[in-house]
């Protein structure tokens, strides 16, 4: 039986609205986070030009972020776990009417093969991708495996400031800086309305 779920709204500056299912049940991945919404909306401010260009998004969880790019006219490949696959399904069949790209669900673990995603994407979405420190080492190797050259990586996060989450951010930011270059985007360029000052997006590219 599917879990019973709610949906969240994410109005488009259109005046269209992304419909999101979420899971009660279902862990980390099932619902909108605020570091999606406003990764979302910053997408929408077109900082970045996404028509016609490869994007991929890694632990996309409910697809709003891939899903606002593939209405924004890219071509995006929604990545996260088997157990995740039928909530993206879901959620990309109910905003297909808004798609003028195009956007599939694939299933992809970190720190295994990403041969099947080659070439590099032009962009990797990750919205509050950080919170395991077992899955920083494997998080890596996949964005290593992933980027070209001229790859950008757009990574928004929650900063936490409980428990272990501190350590956990400032690890991934260092092991991050060896391979990579990291850029904060000003929060003046986020979106007007979703936006707050512990919600940070990072431009990411291979050294």
């Amino acid at each position: 039986a599917m879990a019973a779920g709610f949906v969240r709204e994410l109005e488009r500056r259109d005046g269209a609205a992304l419909r999101l299912e979420q899971r009660t049940a279902g862990g980390v991945g099932s619902v909108v986070w605020d570091a999606a919404l406003v990764l979302a909306k910053f997408l929408e401010t077109g900082s970045c030009p996404l028509a016609r260009r490869y994007v991929l998004e890694l632990g996309a969880g409910t697809g709003a972020v891939g899903i606002m790019a593939a209405t924004l006219g890219a071509n995006v490949t929604v990545t996260d776990l088997e157990e995740l696959q039928e909530l993206l399904l879901v959620n990309i069949e109910n905003n297909r009417h808004l798609v003028t790209g195009s956007v599939r669900a694939k299933v992809l673990k970190w720190g295994e093969d990403v041969t099947e995603f080659q070439p590099p994407p032009d962009y990797i979405l990750m919205a509050d991708c950080i919170y395991y420190e077992e899955s920083l080492g494997p998080l890596l190797k996949t964005l290593k495996d992933l980027t070209g050259p001229e790859t950008c990586i757009l990574c928004c996060y929650e900063q936490r400031t409980m428990g272990k989450n501190p350590e956990i951010e400032r690890k991934y930011f260092e092991l991050l800086q060896v391979d990579f270059e990291l850029e904060k985007i000003p929060l003046d360029q986020h979106d007007e309305e979703y936006r707050s000052e512990d919600i940070h997006i990072v431009t990411i590219h291979r050294k």
